[in-house]
């Protein structure tokens, strides 16, 4: 089924780009055996709006790409659950995805439902279930009309985006691809997570002053924040309260230039979810993911690995560009600690955990004050954004791709950064010291 939503997905992108886009939904309609009404909600998905099925369906679907709004929901269930995956439990693939039990059944028609007020839109579902009964919405047949536009749209990328277009292909190369595809330019997300590294090596200082001290980073990864929001809220206290370097990316850059539109590209269908929480919403306009990325540069005939790459300065850390992987939030922040705060460092012991499963044993034992740490790195995919569930290629090429990416990084630790310096010089921070005013890390900070 996943084939046939890439190759569906490929047709839309094709004919909204070449201005035959109403006679492909008709031709679409038509041809496919799929129900009508299951049909309109994979369109509807795939474009990246929500619109009823109805007989004006399709320019209903055509205004509502026009003016798209970000506040919708992101997974969608589209079609009926035979519940033939189910155990002899009688649970299903999808229910045992879902870290925060949302996805119920409904007895009465012996089929899944999602609980829409447990539900975080993390996507876990989406990749779990073997019949495509459940989607993510696809937000990019609305930003191409923002790419026809008269405004500066950056990508922003996940720093696990190294290695999934192939081996070879460079930085240098995918931002020449974005810039072939609209965009004003690519930077890397890996830069913003240098500036929350300095920022969380601040924090470690202020408030870990022993080992049995706590502090719990809230860096990249949503279904970890969502975890300890929903299930470990009595340990809220001891999080950051940064955003995430994704969250970091569009508010600095729209703080430079407001006209600006940022887009994010990662692994991760969740950061969909977390770019429309209200404290943050604004900050991302659009996000997609790896895998829609590659299906966009399929459709519109785009292949990386044969352009002639477009460098920049070197601007990214090896800290920051470790982020990708489980582990590099706690190297990052623990080499910032030991340059920055010597004497700190020797109390800081870390502590990673990598999946679901991993991060709730992980933080039941800080809850029982069973740690044995007081820096808390946790991650919802098993070997972090390498193994999101729209990564490209699989979990441990990922890793080899960002540890090799990230080990020849000019720059080694975040605060060596002569760009970082002159872009915290534009946004107000002048000194490490600078990172202890609220007024002046507000743009990083949210409340939790």
């Amino acid at each position: 089924m996943k084939e046939q939503y890439d190759n569906l997905f490929k047709s839309l992108i094709e004919s909204y780009y070449n201005g035959n886009f109403e006679d492909k939904i008709n031709s679409i309609l038509s041809q496919s055996k799929i129900q009508k009404s299951e049909l309109y909600k994979i369109i509807s998905s795939l474009c990246g709006v929500n619109v009823n099925c109805d007989s004006n369906f399709i320019e209903n679907l055509k205004k509502a790409i026009v003016s798209y709004k970000s506040d919708e929901k992101i997974v969608t269930k589209v079609g009926h659950c035979s519940m033939k995956c189910a155990d002899e439990n009688g649970k299903t693939l999808c229910q045992k995805a879902c870290p925060f039990d949302a996805i119920l059944i409904n007895t009465d028609k012996n089929t899944t439902y999602i609980d829409k007020n447990k539900c975080t839109d993390c996507g876990f579902c989406v990749d779990a279930c073997p019949n495509g009964n459940i989607m993510d919405k696809v937000q990019f047949l609305p930003l191409a009309n923002m790419l026809k536009d008269n405004l500066p749209v950056i990508a922003i990328v996940a720093p696990a985006i190294i290695g999934q277009f192939g081996n070879d292909v460079t930085m240098d190369q995918l931002r020449s691809a974005f810039k072939k595809l609209g965009f004003a330019d690519m930077i890397e997300v890996a830069f913003f997570a240098d500036i929350l590294t300095l920022k969380e090596a601040v924090e470690f200082d202020k408030y870990v002053k022993s080992e049995n001290d706590l502090m719990i980073t809230s860096c990249c990864c949503p279904m970890w924040v969502g975890m300890l929001k929903k299930i470990y809220n009595n340990l809220i206290k001891y999080v950051s309260p940064s955003v995430s370097p994704m969250v970091a990316g569009g508010r600095i850059l729209k703080k430079l230039n407001p006209r600006c539109k940022v887009v994010f590209v990662g692994p991760c269908i969740a950061k969909k979810s977390e770019a429309k929480e209200k404290d943050i919403i604004g900050s991302i306009d659009f996000v997609l993911t790896f895998a829609e990325l590659k299906d966009i540069f399929d459709a519109v005939n785009i292949h990386p690995g044969e352009l002639q790459g477009e460098s920049s300065a070197e601007y990214a850390s090896r800290g920051g560009r470790l982020y990708a992987r489980t582990g590099g939030v706690s190297i990052a922040v623990g080499e910032a600690i030991e340059r920055i705060f010597p004497e700190k460092y020797k109390l800081l012991k870390s502590i990673k955990a990598s999946g679901v499963k991993e991060c709730k044993s992980t933080l039941v034992k800080a809850q029982s004050g069973d740690i044995g740490a007081n820096f808390i790195e946790g991650m919802g995919c098993i070997g972090g954004c390498v193994g999101g569930p729209k990564a490209i290629i699989p979990k441990d090429e990922g890793k080899n791709s960002v540890d090799q990416f990230a080990q020849n990084s000019e720059i080694k630790v975040s605060i060596d950064s002569d760009c970082m310096n002159r872009i915290l010089d534009m946004i107000g921070i002048h000194s490490i010291d600078d990172f202890k005013d609220k007024n002046k890390i507000k743009l990083l900070e949210r409340i939790f």
